[in-house]
């Protein structure tokens, strides 16, 4: 069924009935709910600096105006300020002491006058402040966070779909002493939770010299065990037969293997890339035992070092937010399709 199709169609033949109402209603407080916080951040990361403080704030990004006024070497900011002589007027702001400020008509600057704060409002423009996303590659080693960041993520997500495919494989495929035992104690990982280990990896890692490496974020957690049971679950609906006829036709296990049984569970691979992806990406505490100098730091310890304890620059923190939201998005984009086919198949057995 065509997209617009389905979006379109109603339950009333002439008009639309009140479950159609109540179903389009549901579906935009849905839609609003999920999107309204991601609209807000990427608008705010188009911000100035000053525009992210003001108050109240606003969701399209206006600026306060500035001018030139000669006399002055910085601009000065305008306000639409009430005049002794009644009106109002656009007037460049001097200096503020207290509720009382100091303004001059930036077009003929002559004798200044005394405003109270309270009868003067700033004058706004829209500006999209571009330089937050470009002063993000000159001034600080944004290429260089990226890079770990997707260096990490792609090569531990082949890893995983490689240690769990095959760990898989011979869960499901091989009969031995003790497969389920084994298979049980994988599962059984899964109650201990990740932030009770850290110790121990910690160590792992500093005794075998992978401290500020990469490879110290990689290697601990290529195997997973959710990754194992989704695979083997779904390599169980893979008939014993082929690999029997496979067999006899003289194939290795190891032809078997990926000739065979890596083609035969794609959607389940695709489902596990998907979750690794978003599991490499988004990792903040492993990185964060491991990594200490700012050469090896990924995109989320970056984010995590732009928030000083006295002063922290917004405008570039949203900015890199925004950035490493998109591949995230990208990946799931293109690959959720195979979520629902690769879970329904492995997952629900």
């Amino acid at each position: 069924m065509h997209p617009v199709t389905f979006l379109t169609r109603t339950r009333g033949r002439l008009r639309l009935d009140w479950t159609d109402w109540l179903s389009y209603l549901y579906l935009f407080v849905g839609l609003f709910a999920m999107f309204a916080p991601i609209l807000w951040l990427v608008m705010s990361s188009l911000k100035t600096e000053s525009a992210i403080s003001q108050f109240p704030p606003t969701f399209l990004p206006y600026s306060q105006k500035t001018v030139q006024v000669p006399g002055f070497e910085q601009k000065l900011p305008l306000f639409l300020t009430k005049v002794p002589q009644g009106g109002t007027r656009e007037m460049a702001q001097v200096r503020r002491i207290g509720i009382m400020a100091t303004m001059v008509d930036p077009t003929s600057p002559g004798e200044p006058i005394q405003v109270n704060i309270n009868d003067r409002k700033p004058v706004n423009e829209l500006v999209f402040s571009t330089s937050n996303y470009t002063d993000l590659f000159a001034k600080f080693s944004f290429g260089n966070y990226l890079f770990n960041s997707v260096f990490i993520t792609v090569v531990a997500t082949l890893l995983t779909l490689l240690i769990n495919s095959m760990a898989a494989f011979a869960l499901s495929k091989y009969q031995f002493r003790g497969q389920k035992a084994v298979f049980m104690l994988i599962i059984a990982t899964l109650m201990i939770p990740p932030t009770i280990i850290l110790v121990p990896v910690f160590l792992v890692i500093n005794s075998v010299g992978l401290l500020n490496s990469l490879w110290g974020v990689i290697l601990p957690a290529i195997a997973t065990p959710t990754g194992v049971f989704l695979l083997r679950q779904y390599m169980l609906t893979i008939p014993d037969e082929l690999l029997e006829a496979a067999r006899m036709d003289n194939a290795s296990e190891w032809r078997i293997y990926w000739k065979i049984i890596l083609p035969l569970s794609a959607p389940a691979l695709a489902v596990l890339a998907i979750f690794s992806v978003m599991w490499r990406w988004n990792d903040f505490l492993l990185p964060l035992i491991v990594l200490s100098k700012s050469e090896v730091f990924t995109l989320q310890l970056a984010l995590n070092s732009f928030q000083g304890e006295l002063n922290t620059q917004w405008h570039y923190l949203l900015a890199m937010t925004v950035i490493t939201l998109i591949p995230i998005t990208l990946v799931f984009a293109f690959l959720q399709k195979y979520i629902t086919t690769g879970i329904a198949s492995a997952g629900v057995k």
